[in-house]
């Protein structure tokens, strides 16, 4: 039994969900996603509010069923209120510039690294060290925050790199620490 694929989906006020095929369209104030849905599972509509059904109670079904309905539910959640990501760049001398479509970073290497900002996404960045990445498709939030951290992970003997916000690293002993150990 798929706890979350029961759960009736609340529509807050001002959002659509329209239902054709193998598709789903939800409209929200911020914008328009879609979101596939998986032969077998069907919606219903009924006093603001969207429930899903399966077919049957095969292990597959039953994924797909909470699956989709999570889908759902973020793609409803993304075209009210939105998602966001936060970054944090570490390090002396490392820091972001924003340029029109895309953000340029300064990460230790001997060039400048550029970052072209995708479709769909915004990203702010505050004080040269913090960047805000923000969207209504929660699954291109994070990528992009993760392709962003990825030009520079922290690593982990100074700490130095780009992070997510509140993300703790565990920091190594290095040569130093390892002598004085033994």
């Amino acid at each position: 039994m798929s706890r979350i694929g029961r759960l009736p989906l609340p529509l807050p006020k001002g959002v659509t969900v329209l239902v054709s095929g193998a598709t789903t369209l939800v409209t929200g104030p911020k914008g328009k996603l879609t979101v596939p849905v998986p032969d077998g599972i069907t919606l219903e509509q009924a006093e603001g509010t969207v429930h899903l059904a399966r077919r049957d109670d095969s292990r597959q079904q039953r994924a797909l069923h909470g699956l989709t309905r999570a889908l759902l539910a973020n793609a409803v959640t993304g075209t009210t209120k939105g998602f966001q990501k936060g970054l944090e760049i570490q390090g002396v001398g490392y820091r972001a510039e924003l340029r029109k479509d895309k953000v340029e970073f300064a990460l230790g290497y001997s060039h400048p690294v550029v970052f072209p900002i995708p479709a769909g996404i915004s990203v702010e960045v505050e004080k040269q060290v913090r960047l805000m990445v923000s969207g209504i498709d929660k699954q291109l939030v994070g990528q992009v925050a993760a392709n962003i951290r990825g030009l520079r992970p922290p690593e982990p003997y100074k700490g130095k790199g780009i992070r997510y916000a509140g993300e703790v690293v565990v920091k190594k002993a290095g040569k130093a620490g390892a002598t004085a150990a033994k």
